[in-house]
């Protein structure tokens, strides 16, 4: 592994998650005015952005703030959104396992929807690519994505009040999940899984703490892999 290839994978890691600025902005923008809205210090909004990095669960955890509730559900909340990561993580292992130690901490923080999806995907087309070139071009998907999301909270924060209604910043997070998982379809095992999670996310709206979102996604999961083995006995 040469310092030029590596720097040839992370470079195209970088052009590859740059697109994804275009939704992650308006969606970090929108988190802080909600988050200053709610009354909380630029101090408190910043450092929930850096240690979370999660849009879905920092909504989930202000929401639960709003409503006045125990410190214990808000983390729980938050905790029950981001159960995707850890399935994140586990499809992760067979690419990223070998890599240094300190490339998988890095992955690990910035382990978000975005860096994810365009990095399995790129894992799926390279399958050639070494554990330690897979953790760089990963990293080089979330580097822009990761600042750019700090930087967006805080402009949301303090200039959110200018920011007009009729923007709907919020418009942006559907359209952005699209982006994401409609590459990734490439099968009928993958087309059932994603019809499965829709149906069932869908039942179960009205679930709190976006439990039905983790129980969609545990469905997907038991629908997809049984198609793809109906598929391989057939």
């Amino acid at each position: 592994m040469t310092a030029a290839t590596v720097k040839s994978v992370y470079r195209k890691g970088v052009r590859d998650g740059a697109p994804f600025l275009l939704m992650a902005l308006p969606f970090a923008t929108f988190f802080g005015v909600a988050a200053a809205e709610a009354g909380l210090q630029l101090a408190q909004i910043i450092g929930f952005s850096l240690l979370v990095i999660a849009g879905a669960s920092q909504f989930a955890a202000l929401q639960m703030m709003i409503d006045n509730a125990a410190i214990v559900l808000v983390l729980l909340a938050a905790l029950a959104v981001n159960l995707r990561m850890a399935m994140y993580s586990a499809a992760l292992v067979p690419h990223l396992g070998a890599a240094p130690l300190w490339q998988r901490a890095l992955v690990a923080y910035i382990n978000f929807d975005q860096s994810y999806m365009q990095s399995m995907i790129e894992f799926e087309e390279r399958p050639e690519l070494s554990a330690p070139l897979k953790a760089w071009y990963f990293l080089g998907v979330a580097s822009l994505i990761a600042p750019a999301w700090v930087i967006a909270t805080i402009v949301g924060a303090v200039v959110g009040q200018a920011i007009p209604p009729e923007y709907a910043l919020d418009f942006i997070v559907p359209i952005m999940f699209m982006a994401m998982v409609g590459p990734m379809l490439k099968s009928l095992a993958h087309v059932a899984a994603a019809f499965t999670s829709c149906v069932v996310a869908l039942l179960l709206l009205g679930l709190p703490s976006g439990m039905g979102l983790i129980i969609a996604a545990f469905c997907a999961m038991g629908v997809g892999a049984a198609v793809e083995t109906w598929m391989e006995r057939a």
